[in-house]
């Protein structure tokens, strides 16, 4: 199991991460509780479609708004997601998936490459889904992305309802890193040898 922790005077993040991918399919559901509902089910959503064991406990100033506990989050699981792929002999590197939620549609494309970047092309319906600012759907992202030195591309094709927006969104990354973690029969996935 992989566990980091992150303190701040605004936040307190603790993270497990386990690769089920091929093995430990009967482990239990992870603990998500960020004090966030509606972050809470897209973490769970996200958990599930990468097959990975995912504890987050987060406690944030929330009384100030969700921000700092959303991409320090972010940081913390991207952080796990590098130490994960680095600690692998082999790995597919890409992933790319598009995904239907009812009448919205994302795609998203990754690459585990050493080399951080988000390149996010979403226009979300409306400005919250409940009292979660969708605006921190990138927050997120770019947190793990820049963390997990992964390129991650995200793009929302077609609108509907912001939670199906958003839903999608998180399902696809899911099934994305799933298709990238996955063992290879290449070794390191690199001309170069070495993914860094």
């Amino acid at each position: 199991m992989l566990n980091k922790k992150r303190e701040t005077l605004e936040t307190k993040i603790d993270v497990s991460l386990i690769d089920r991918i091929g093995k430990n399919k009967n482990l239990p559901q992870g603990e998500i509780d960020t004090g966030i509902g509606f972050f809470n089910h897209m973490l769970t959503l996200l958990a599930f479609h990468s097959n990975l064991y995912l504890s987050v406990i987060a406690d944030g100033d929330i009384e100030v708004d969700f921000h700092h506990t959303v991409e320090d989050t972010g940081i913390v699981f991207g952080e796990l997601i590098y130490q994960l792929y680095q600690s692998k002999e082999s790995f597919q590197r890409y992933g790319s998936f598009y995904l239907p939620m009812d009448e919205a549609l994302a795609r998203v494309t990754l690459d585990l490459s050493g080399r951080p970047g988000l390149y996010f092309d979403c226009q979300f319906s409306s400005e919250k889904v409940g009292n979660f600012d969708t605006e921190l759907v990138k927050e997120f992202f770019n947190a793990v992305a820049m963390n997990a030195k992964m390129t991650l591309h995200i793009d929302l094709l077609k609108n509907g309802n912001s939670h199906h927006e958003i839903e999608a969104i998180f399902k696809a990354f899911g099934r994305s890193l799933v298709m990238a973690l996955e063992k290879s029969d290449r070794g390191i996935p690199s001309s170069k040898g070495v993914i860094a």
